[in-house]
């Protein structure tokens, strides 16, 4: 009786790896379904091979490296990391780094206008209707060369 409850269990954990396993490799017929979802022939004979792999006593690792070298390596749902993948990997961390470094420049040219501090300096300082103009003329920044009407106004010019 203890016989074949051993027998029972070891099938139990047999069918659990393989359904890991099945869960992390790509159907080849289906592309988009793993090989536990799919009912491909394809699919059905992975399944086959994975659960033969596993009662011949081969590590997860090893059964992955098996499919890896027979099917390539898009068979895998989580490719690995290497100098070829590298770019597809680190590619939103550059989005994201090029996007925080423009912000940080914006701001920091923000306030390191000369231009705005003098105008914040002299906000609170009650001044006449003429000098608060002649202030305002002298201090505020000429047009930006990089804004659309000056690139309207140099494509009118030629």
């Amino acid at each position: 009786m203890e016989g074949k409850e051993d027998a029972v269990r070891e099938e139990r954990v047999v069918e659990a790896r393989a359904r890991n396993i099945s869960h992390n490799v790509r159907c080849t017929e289906c592309g988009s379904q793993s090989i536990e979802e799919s009912q491909a022939d394809i699919a059905i004979l992975l399944r086959k091979l994975i659960r033969d792999e596993i009662r011949e006593g081969k590590s997860d690792k090893e059964i992955y490296k098996k499919l890896e070298d027979d099917y390539g390596e898009t068979v895998l749902y989580a490719p690995k990391f290497d100098l070829q993948t590298a770019a597809l990997w680190l590619s939103p961390l550059m989005v994201a780094g090029g996007v925080a470094a423009f912000w940080a420049y914006r701001k920091h040219r923000r306030r390191s206008n000369v231009h705005v501090l003098a105008l914040n300096l002299i906000r609170g300082v009650p001044l006449t209707p003429k000098e608060r103009e002649t202030m305002l003329k002298l201090l505020t920044p000429p047009p930006s060369q990089y804004s659309p009407s000056y690139w309207w106004q140099r494509l009118v010019r030629q």
